[in-house]
């Protein structure tokens, strides 16, 4: 079965950090771009950040530039968002999704999701 599993979540006080992981079950990473987006309450998902298949090209959402850095690691088959200095509109629910080899800025281009993993950030 194919699956991604994120996790690292949790409820974090502002100016805090989080370090989200996106797990990949059943297909080897390898080969995909991974992007994280985010769904607050009442507002439309959003893209935040993407690495690429290769890891050499890497996006971010200017509301998370400077702030959240994407990375991965292909021998644990994980991708990982690391948040740093949180807001609280940083609060949602994070999802890691897959599509072949380049980012897309859309989201329906992206193949596999995750369930999703909650962030608050509130103190």
């Amino acid at each position: 079965q194919l699956q991604l599993v994120e996790s690292g979540g949790g409820l974090v006080q502002p100016g805090g950090s989080l370090r989200l992981s996106c797990a990949a079950s059943g297909f080897t990473l390898d080969y995909y771009a991974i992007g994280w987006f985010r769904q607050a309450p009442g507002k439309e998902r959003e893209g935040v950040s993407c690495i690429s298949a290769s890891g050499f090209s890497t996006k971010y959402a200017d509301s998370v530039k400077g702030r959240f850095t994407i990375s991965r690691d292909n021998a644990k088959n994980t991708v990982y968002l690391q948040m740093n200095s949180l807001k609280p509109e940083d609060t949602a629910i994070y999802y890691c999704a897959a599509k072949p080899q380049y980012c897309a800025e859309l989201d329906y281009y992206y193949t596999y999701w995750g369930q999703g993993t909650q962030v608050t950030v509130s103190s």
